[in-house]
């Protein structure tokens, strides 16, 4: 019985080569890298100090001083829009790292022990995915208090399920291939041949995913922050902006909470594409 080989390149090839021929897929990972480079150089490149309040200036519009004008404080709303990348991007990342370790773990003990062990698992996923994940942030909003650390942990609990039911039911199909069968002939032990080979010829499919909960995670963080129980005021983030700008269109000005929901939006519909397009990628490799 012939092992297969893994090849490093195989888990790679869905990222080289995901914008080819597809202009939508480039235009998404264009504006992501714009996004991840205005949070890591913020700093540098923001006009303005974001939490400088200037009441004279409050709500002017777009100007050469103020591209996208200034909030209700006299603060620059470019200025706040892109250290807000800032959070906007880190509390994602948590969420979808966290979550992704807790699925694979699950998944795959899941997959691999099967049994009672696959049941116990599969009815815990089942039960969290369906617990509303705005609500578990909630509740540990009330224990931890607001901030970023009890939403991260309420998120990354609530998309566990979403990674672990696909590692699952992939780790299945990919069990009944020969060369898991020739490493257990080999006497290779179980967890081994699952972190040394399973998971990287599946790890493609759980990439396509994470791009994809970490728009959603993205989206329900920034919610939580316009609700009050995120990030709070004066640090800059995408929700808590749209929340302070919104009293802000009843006099007019519409900067203020349309930048950030825009950026929202974009940034959610950019990481949705990249996810699928890997998917689709992975899914026409298949079919060869």
């Amino acid at each position: 019985m012939t092992v297969l080989p893994i090849h490093r390149r195989k888990i790679l090839a869905p990222l080289t080569r995901l914008a080819e021929g597809d202009k939508l897929v480039t235009a998404a990972l264009a504006v992501l890298a714009v996004l991840i480079i205005a949070a890591l150089f913020a700093p540098l490149i923001t006009p303005h100090d974001p939490e400088a309040i200037d009441l004279s200036a409050a709500l002017s519009g777009s100007s050469a001083d103020h591209l996208l004008g200034t909030d209700q404080s006299g603060r620059d709303v470019l200025s706040r829009l892109i250290f807000g990348a800032q959070t906007g991007l880190l509390g994602p990342l948590l969420v979808v790292a966290i979550s992704t370790v807790l699925g694979m773990l699950l998944g795959v003990a899941a997959a691999w022990l099967g049994g009672a062990v696959d049941s116990l698992l599969s009815r815990t996923m089942d039960f969290i995915f369906s617990f509303p994940a705005l609500l578990l942030a909630i509740i540990l909003v009330a224990v931890f208090g607001v901030g970023l650390m009890a939403p991260v942990i309420a998120m990354s609990i609530a998309y566990a399920p979403y990674v672990g039911r696909l590692v699952r039911s992939v780790a299945l199909q990919e069990m009944t291939r020969p060369y898991i069968q020739a490493y257990k002939v080999q006497g290779w032990s179980g967890w081994v041949i699952c972190l040394r080979h399973l998971l990287p010829n599946i790890a493609p499919l759980i990439l396509a995913q994470s791009a994809i909960n970490f728009g959603y995670a993205l989206m329900d963080l920034a919610a939580l922050s316009f609700l009050g129980f995120g990030v709070q005021p004066p640090t800059a983030d995408w929700g808590a902006m749209i929340n302070e700008g919104s009293a802000a269109l009843l006099q007019g000005a519409t900067l203020p909470a349309l930048a950030p929901g825009v950026a929202i939006v974009i940034t959610v519909v950019a990481f949705s594409m990249v996810g699928e397009a890997i998917a689709d990628r992975v899914a026409r490799r298949e079919q060869r």
